[in-house]
């Protein structure tokens, strides 16, 4: 039987694990964004990609705002050149994400998306922060 999932073959194992483990080069989830950000030194700089009125109205706790248009050298100058940033926006529904995390690459930085943004965020269940960045 022949259906839109079993169509086209799974790749090969070995061929799955690379892909599956390159995956998380790229990524990470917010559970253990959440876990991460419960130690003293996370290793890493949060950046919430969406606008301030937005980031204002509830964002990650942690998270410093920079909208992706805005992501410039001069706004990074106080982080080491080495310095993790990981990326959101508002969920599977927005590229802001994407597209900060390519301004960061484009600037020579090292960068994660944490998939899910803010949607996946309140579905675990975590708790926002409200108010302006003090970044």
């Amino acid at each position: 039987m022949s259906n839109a999932v079993t169509q086209i073959p799974a790749a090969p194992s070995a061929q799955a694990l690379q892909h599956f483990e390159a995956a998380f080069a790229f990524e990470t989830d917010c559970w253990d964004t959440h876990d991460a950000l419960q130690q003293a030194e996370p290793g890493f700089v949060l950046v919430d990609a969406r606008g301030p009125a937005h980031y204002q109205r509830g964002h990650v706790p942690g998270a410093i705002n920079i909208p992706h248009a805005k992501i410039i050298e001069s706004r990074l100058a106080k982080h080491p050149a080495e310095t993790l940033f990981v990326v959101y926006c508002a969920g599977p529904h927005c590229n802001g994400a994407a597209r900060a995390a390519v301004r960061l690459a484009r600037l020579g930085r090292p960068v994660k998306l944490m998939a899910g943004g803010i949607t996946g965020w309140i579905d675990e269940g975590f708790e926002l922060a409200i108010g302006a960045d003090d970044d």
